[in-house]
């Protein structure tokens, strides 16, 4: 024993010892203890890529690897992934509204109201930024930007919408900022060479499509260059505002910095038809629709959930100081209003108060004529006059609209691209192929291409203008109501690491964003509005797939669900809001189409609908398949399996079980056993046994019997059968009931749906045939009530409906205005009402008992009165289980259905009043 001991030790220390010599990895060693086996180890230690499925710290993950990997010799590797978004968000934000119209809001609004302007809109701008970041640190993200985050945290019903709204302002987008550089080049010559600067247009369009189609990493080049470009021009307007003036720079207006200048700039001076705080507001809040740019390229950074956050924070930081600053500065030095004529200087006006007049100056001739040409409040590229080298700052204004332009036109393929791979919306999955390792989306580069070229030959851009920066607007609302909204929903898997994220921020952001929308432009806003809920209204009649599960709204759906279902517990039955819920004995649902429709057509999506299987324990199988089926039928049920070793002991299970509190089933609805007389008395007593379980639960029943069977097969064919009878008896019926024959007879093209979804009688159009209902017992209603549900459905909707009763001879009349009488007192709609005769006398001897009266009449009045009814209810006879065996029960039920060409259903109810006459 000790040298076994030893033995073992030996080995154990020799393993260890080829362990720490080999590197550590998924190249393991060869197992010293098992010499016969030798493999490489591909297993892993826990890794956040596990879970996540994506990115970690940097490389592109998929998920654990599965057995076959596990099994193969191939080794997957991860991609190294791209650039932080800051400098892309920057260049989107420092827009043409910076160089062109900054100074001019200044003017107008002065220094002190111009900087309420840009902290309000920092602010929605922050507020945003912080629910993007904390969505983006929360969840995986990916291609598809701000439309991926919006449906992966508030619903991809909502993210789809904004995708397909934000793809189309994008593409619009480019055609403006294209436009904005031929005015700013050509801005007096536009009306009268029109033609031309379309034609310059489309090939500045024509470059920007070659920069993005060439690759990712040339784009990113082109967005650099053009980032330095701004920074040198920013840098030269700086220098510019401290170089000294002369007489040819303050005739436009420029002294240099004086306090006398900053006060007179420091309030507002409005003029003119957008001047108001909020037309300066509107003019200026254009120039954050850069601030998702970066989650456009979310899949080419190198770790979203860091980059995302820090780039769009530092971005948002970053710009609003320079704006901030520029509009200071250039308040400061520049005044309101100048000629730009020498002839200004040197005269003295003693009633001149303004800060021009102590440098010997007076433009007050040019005030009062409204000619001034020059000024911040008359000259758009004031930055450029008071730069030091003013082409530089014009290249500066070409390098903010190019790259806006450019960052549009990558941004919105990507978005449409994944909106196609969504398969959300037909016919645009054309454009979701990607090209090449990173899956260019080649496509849609040549769709926004169409769009910009068409806007910028035909469209109204200024018009169309006001609809972009509000769908923008949009998408910013929906993020923060989606962060929002996932904090709301308390959902176990909303947990964002992003330190400064509050919800009730997200809410305030979102309820700005709306306003701002309205503030901007209302007809506008309704618009974006409209198109929205168009889209949200196809979305959500689509549904969309597996994939696309887990956002906050299906948890707010099951917590309200849940809410709603508790307080339901509180809910006591009464008979005017009694409604069937219904518990089927279907086994696998696609064995009874029929049973399933016809309990479908009763609950009318408004009533609870459970199909319930009972297996064998051998034979339990998952149940995904099935509630697939009813979903394809388009049939709200639930789907519950259970195992039993007999039919009775599992129906007695799911009749005790099925349901959840008040939302438990009331109605036992089961098919005829067809086949009764074939199998064993056990089988037969298990069945009849079943319905007496039923009434012991508190339960109502119902048997529905369909000429040939409750299978597709036998079914259909038994269908087929009675309708071109009905053909050849009422050829004057209506089209609808003609065309319902069209089932008998199938066509090539139906093979495999009829095979996986067969049509049954329930699904068709009924036209006028009858509903006939024989109500030979009173059950509490439940025979009256069934018909009148199935016949206000659409497809049933024609059918009248016929009430036989029974009474003896001499009070036929009497009965006759009796039930007529309830009936209109039960509103149900019933009109033909017809009383059969009872007859007298003693039951006739079977060989399998007497037969009572009843039972011998009513098939006879059933051929004679019913035989082309569309579907006769009949109360269910119910006899104590003690007073007849189950095969003579059986028996009965046989002899009043056997023959029949139409549907019966046999009820009854639980002796408990489900129709009224008054309010109770």
């Amino acid at each position: 024993m000790a040298s076994q001991q030893r033995d073992y030790k030996a080995s154990t220390l020799s393993f260890h010892q080829e362990e720490e010599e080999q590197p550590s990895g998924r190249d393991s060693p060869k197992c010293s203890l098992c010499p016969c086996l030798t493999y490489k180890d591909k297993d892993t230690g826990p890794s956040s890529g596990f879970y996540a499925r994506s990115m970690v710290l940097g490389w592109l993950c998929c998920s654990c690897l599965s057995l076959e990997a596990l099994h193969s010799n191939t080794t997957e590797r991860c991609m190294p992934r791209g650039e932080p978004p800051k400098i892309r968000c920057m260049l989107h934000m420092w827009s043409v509204i910076l160089y062109l119209r900054l100074p001019w809001i200044t003017a107008q609004a002065g220094i002190g109201l111009t900087w309420l302007i840009i902290l309000l809109s920092a602010s929605v701008t922050a507020i945003t930024g912080m629910s993007i970041s904390a969505i983006s640190t929360n969840s995986k993200v990916k291609a598809g930007s701000k439309s991926f985050l919006i449906s992966r945290s508030l619903g991809p019903e909502l993210g789809g919408s904004i995708g397909i709204i934000f793809a189309f302002a994008s593409s619009v987008a480019v055609a403006m900022h294209t436009v904005v550089i031929l005015r700013i080049k050509w801005r007096h010559q536009i009306s009268q060479q029109k033609n031309e600067l379309q034609v310059v247009g489309m090939v500045i369009v024509t470059i920007l499509l070659g920069v993005a189609l060439a690759s990712v990493e040339w784009e990113s080049k082109a967005q650099i260059i053009f980032f330095f470009l701004i920074l040198l021009s920013f840098i030269n307007y700086l220098l510019g505002t401290l170089l000294p003036t002369n007489p040819s720079r303050q005739a436009t207006g420029f002294f240099g910095y004086q306090g006398s200048i900053l006060l007179e700039n420091m309030v507002p001076q409005w003029c003119g038809p957008e001047g108001s705080f909020f037309g300066m507001f509107s003019i200026f809040f254009s120039s954050a629709t850069g601030l998702l740019t970066g989650t456009n390229i979310s899949e080419d950074l190198k770790d979203p959930a860091t980059a995302i956050p820090k780039g769009t924070l530092l971005a948002i930081m970053w710009t609003t100081l320079s704006y901030l600053g520029i509009s200071a500065t250039i308040g400061s030095c520049m005044i309101r209003d100048a000629s730009g004529n020498m002839t200004d200087m040197g005269v003295w006006n003693g009633s001149c108060l303004r800060p021009e007049c102590q440098y010997g100056w007076d433009f007050s001739s040019c005030r009062e004529r409204g000619s001034c040409l020059y000024g911040l409040s008359n000259h758009y590229q004031a930055m450029s006059m008071v730069s030091a080298f003013s082409p530089l700052t014009s290249a500066g204004v070409f390098c903010a609209a190019l790259s806006s332009a450019l960052s549009c036109f990558v941004s919105a393929p990507k978005v449409f691209q994944w909106l196609c791979q969504d398969k959300l919306y037909p016919v645009i999955g054309f454009f979701g192929k990607g090209y090449g390792k990173k899956h260019e989306p080649l496509r849609g580069y040549l769709f926004t291409f169409l769009i910009a070229v068409g806007f910028i030959l035909t469209g109204d851009l200024n018009t169309i203008a006001a609809i972009i920066s509000n769908f923008y607007l949009c998408s910013y609302a929906l993020v923060n109501f989606g962060c929002f909204h996932a904090f709301l929903s308390q959902s176990p898997g909303w947990r964002p690491s992003f330190c400064w994220y509050s919800p009730w921020l997200s809410l305030l952001g979102s309820l700005l964003c709306l306003l701002i929308m309205f503030l901007l432009n209302w007809w506008a806003a309704l618009i974006a509005v409209l198109l929205i809920l168009l889209l949200l209204f196809y979305a959500f009649h689509k549904k969309p797939g597996d994939d696309l599960q887990g956002s906050s709204v299906q948890v707010g759906t099951y917590r309200m669900a849940l809410s709603y279902l508790v307080s339901l517990t509180n809910v006591q039955d009464h008979v005017k809001n009694f409604r069937p819920q219904c518990l089927v004995l279907t086994g696998p649902p696609s064995q009874r189409p029929a049973l399933v429709d016809f309990v479908g057509a009763l609950t009318k999506k408004m009533s609870l609908m459970i199909c319930g299987n009972v297996v064998l324990v051998s034979e339990v199988g998952m149940s995904e398949n099935h509630v697939n089926w009813l979903n394809v039928r388009k049939i709200r049920s639930f789907y519950t399996v259970i195992s039993a070793p007999r039919l009775r002991s599992g129906a007695q299970s799911l009749m005790q079980v099925a349901g959840l509190g008040q939302l438990k089933p009331n109605l036992l609805v089961l098919g005829y056993k067809q086949n009764w007389q074939e199998v064993q008395i056990s089988a037969v007593e298990d069945y009849v046994g079943i319905l007496h379980d039923a009434l012991d639960y508190n339960y109502g029943v119902c048997i529905l019997r369909m000429p040939g069977g409750l299978s597709p097969a036998t079914q259909h064919q038994a269908q087929g059968e009675s309708k071109k009878v009905g053909l050849i008896r009422h050829t004057s019926q209506s089209l609808s009931w003609i065309r319902s024959l069209s089932y008998s007879f199938p066509l090539s093209s139906w093979a495999v749906s009829l095979h996986r979804q067969p049509q049954t009688l329930f699904q068709s159009r009924q036209g006028w045939r009858t509903v006939d209902v024989y109500w030979l017992s009173d059950d509490g209603g439940l025979t009256m009530l069934i018909p009148y549900l199935l016949t206000h459905t659409q497809k049933w909707a024609r059918c009248p409906v016929r009430v036989f009763v029974s009474s003896p001879r001499e009070q036929l009349e009497d009965k006759h205005k009796e039930i007529h009488s309830l009936l209109r007192r039960f509103s149900l709609g019933f009109q033909h009402v017809t009383v059969l005769p009872e007859l007298t006398g003693k039951p006739q001897e079977t060989r399998s008992g007497p037969t009572p009266y009843p039972i011998r009449l009513f098939p006879s009045f059933l051929r004679q009165y019913s035989q082309d009814a569309a579907l006769i209810v009949m109360s269910l006879p119910l006899i104590p289980r003690s007073a007849c065996p189950g095969a003579l029960y059986m028996t009965w039920l046989e002899m009043l259905s056997r023959g029949l060409t139409s549907p019966i259903a046999f009820i009854h109810g639980k002796q408990q009043d489900l129709l009224t006459t008054y309010c109770q």
